[in-house]
């Protein structure tokens, strides 16, 4: 395999495989998110074609982001019972399939099987927990750091395709507008395949860092199937202080995010007189400042208090949300937002990552992550939901960006009552 003769050429440069399987999660998790993250700048076009209400269309987008994070403990369990490069491939074909049959859409009944089952579920097979999994798998030093650039990618990608998709939609149709990302999704599966490995004891290696002289090996796949081992490490987490706080301020986290800022950022800009180019420009820009915020936060989970870093997080985010509708939405306005917000938008997951393998085992720790994440999405479906009912109902969507903002303090204060974390809380699955 490519693998196999590329691992020994980069090692005799210094470079450990575990950094071409970050490159390659990174394409991943980039392609797929940005797939996933456009649906959001397509609401208006697809409205005009279609005449269906912002409620409709929002529960479409809802029950995406629900799946996409009910999928997150379910799919940690299938990555280590079937591996990364064929789970990451199924995920990726739901992907592609979900958005090549939208475009023959012509009833609502079709965009929810469409935007919401089947891209919902592949998106969340290939979410924050693949990311966890090849950081805690392959690394041991700069673990952080490779969850921020990971997160980064996630999170980013459901940005940056944006300003391509919105031109697009408005010149060629809310279709053509699909295409960038799907392409990036074939071409970065294309390349999982051929160079993605499981475990570094496939190539003789020890994770990065490791400092054993023998060669670790490959854990054996958990015993029973994916579904059984998932609730199994929720059965155990759960009865520990540090994942409900996780859980609750995770919730607040999607609440604030994706399913709020990614899905109807652009239709609140457009109330207010911004052109849709404009908006999704604005969530670019967001997505660039991300990419260095949620870098520079793994790179601080290495060497701070976790906990810490989480009340300033989720403290400068609520302040930020709080300030948006003071902003007057100027272009000028609404950049100050996009630094701040930008800097912030997911830099929350490194840390949470960090205390949950701290609080819950190297092995575990994905599993648990998974229901973690569980609650983001939770929260994320409930304002995408919430904020399409508000503009239906009130004819605004401020309140729900007054609520978010918060929602956002509350989380800073409970990130300080997790305790001090204690390794392996939880044992490891048998």
């Amino acid at each position: 395999m490519l693998s196999a003769r590329l691992a020994p050429a980069l090692a005799r440069r210094g470079i450990h495989y575990g950094w071409v399987m970050v490159a390659l999660t990174f394409l991943v998790s980039l392609s797929s998110a940005g797939a996933m993250g456009i649906l959001g700048a397509l609401l208006l076009p697809l409205q005009r074609e279609t005449g269906w209400d912002t409620g409709a269309i929002s529960g479409a987008l809802a029950l995406r982001l629900l799946l996409f994070g009910l999928m997150a403990p379910f799919a940690a369990a299938l990555l280590q019972r079937y591996g990364l490069r064929r789970i990451v491939l199924a995920a990726l074909t739901l992907v592609v399939l979900g958005c090549l049959l939208s475009t023959q859409m012509t009833a609502p009944w079709q965009l929810w099987l469409c935007w919401g089952v089947l891209t919902g579920l592949g998106t969340g097979m290939t979410a924050l927990v693949l990311g966890a999994t090849v950081a805690n798998r392959w690394f041991v030093q700069r673990r952080g750091l490779v969850l921020g650039m990971l997160t980064a990618a996630n999170a980013t990608g459901q940005l940056a395709f944006l300003p391509l998709a919105a031109w697009l939609a408005q010149t060629e149709g809310w279709r053509a507008a699909m295409m960038p990302g799907l392409a990036a999704c074939a071409l970065s599966g294309l390349l999982m395949g051929l160079l993605g490995r499981d475990h570094p004891s496939e190539l003789g290696l020890n994770a990065y860092g490791e400092t054993a002289a023998a060669i670790a090996p490959r854990p054996a796949a958990p015993a029973g199937n994916a579904l059984r081992n998932a609730f199994a490490a929720l059965s155990d987490a759960a009865g520990t202080r540090t994942f409900w706080i996780l859980f609750a301020t995770f919730l607040i986290c999607g609440l604030s995010t994706n399913g709020l800022i990614q899905t109807h950022f652009i239709p609140l800009c457009s109330d207010f007189g911004m052109a849709e180019v404009e908006a999704a420009s604005v969530l670019a820009m967001m997505g660039a400042f991300d990419f260095i915020g949620t870098i520079l936060s793994g790179w601080l989970s290495d060497r701070y208090d976790n906990r810490k870093l989480l009340f300033w997080y989720y403290g400068l985010r609520g302040l930020s949300l709080l300030f948006l509708p003071m902003s007057s939405f100027s272009l000028y306005g609404l950049s100050l937002f996009a630094v701040f917000y930008g800097l912030d938008w997911i830099a929350t997951v490194p840390p949470t990552v960090k205390l949950a393998g701290q609080a819950f085992g190297r092995e575990r720790a994905p599993l648990v992550f998974g229901w973690v994440f569980t609650a983001h999405q939770l929260g994320a479906a409930v304002a995408a939901l919430g904020a399409g009912l508000s503009r239906d109902a009130l004819a605004t969507y401020l309140p729900a960006f007054y609520l978010a903002g918060a929602a956002c303090l509350v989380a800073a204060l409970l990130a300080l009552a997790i305790r001090r974390p204690r390794p392996a809380a939880v044992p490891a699955a048998a």
